[in-house]
């Protein structure tokens, strides 16, 4: 089992979350307007950077501590 640094899970769990809601965005908006792929793809991309979780490294006192940000919970949560 690979044991990754918080810094690093950190990256990774920004990547799957912005493309998970990436790829259900456009799916999704491609069944229901009928745009120019271009156009479509850049309207899921920013929704998904709006609407995806943020996960960060912070430094405490105890060692490095991996936090989440989301807009639809209120304030930091500890992972």
């Amino acid at each position: 089992m690979v044991v990754l640094k918080p810094k690093h899970k950190a990256l990774v769990l920004n990547f799957i979350g912005f493309a998970i809601l990436f790829v259900a965005g456009r799916l999704l908006l491609g069944m229901v307007l009928s745009l120019n792929t271009l156009v479509l793809a850049f309207i899921a991309a920013v929704a998904a950077s709006l609407l995806a979780p943020k996960f960060s490294a912070v430094k405490t006192p105890l060692g490095e501590k991996l936090m989440m940000k989301w807009i639809f919970i209120k304030g930091f949560r500890e992972l």
